[in-house]
């Protein structure tokens, strides 16, 4: 009990203040409301545990084998999210607001963590302070490990999507749409920066 409670208060600062993650669903939380964000967010966090168990069961070492693997990550990380931003910033921008903003994705939440290699590092840094037995491959600890991170995760990024939700509420319909759009494109834009520099 004493280890969960030293765990979750480790992971405190990493998921409740403003990163990548939380700006990523913040953003898309005030753009789209709270029911929207729901498939990228089961996403990020079913990639989050498989990640989190792979590398807390050794894969880190096979990563770390090949010093490229964590700038290509950040690289596509970064551009994956630009992505995205432009698709947000150009949507109902177009000709006359035609198009429309289309709501993240399952597969954007996975990229999102998928392609984040300060994820890795953040992981690779619990397991380091946290298992309990690593030459001994400890699976349970490992996998208990790994669902509180997830699940503290999941907490603090709903809580982020819940708090974008409730500051742009009343500014989504009608001819706010297209400021919006243009708005949140620019942040998510920032959050694909801050990823790069990280």
């Amino acid at each position: 009990m004493q280890d969960t409670i030293a765990l979750i208060t480790f992971l405190f600062p990493l998921a409740y203040s403003p990163g990548p993650g939380n700006m990523f669903f913040a953003a898309n939380g005030a753009r789209f409301g709270i029911p929207a964000t729901l498939r990228a967010s089961a996403g990020y966090h079913i990639a989050t545990w498989g990640v989190t168990a792979a590398l807390g069961g050794g894969a880190l070492t096979a990563l770390s084998l090949s010093p490229n693997v964590f700038l290509a990550l950040k690289l596509a990380g970064s551009l994956y999210v630009l992505w995205i931003a432009w698709g947000l910033f150009n949507a109902g921008s177009i000709q006359g607001a035609e198009t429309s903003a289309t709501p993240p994705t399952l597969r954007d939440g996975a990229m999102l963590l998928l392609l984040n290699p300060k994820a890795y590092v953040s992981i690779a840094l619990m397991f380091s302070q946290f298992l309990p037995h690593p030459s001994s491959g400890g699976t349970s600890d490992v996998l208990r490990i790994t669902t509180i991170f997830t699940l503290n995760n999941l907490i603090a990024f709903t809580l982020w999507t819940l708090l974008g939700d409730r500051a742009a509420r009343r500014l989504r319909s009608g001819g706010h749409a297209v400021y919006l759009n243009r708005f949140f494109g620019m942040v998510l834009a920032l959050v694909a920066l801050w990823m790069l520099a990280s």
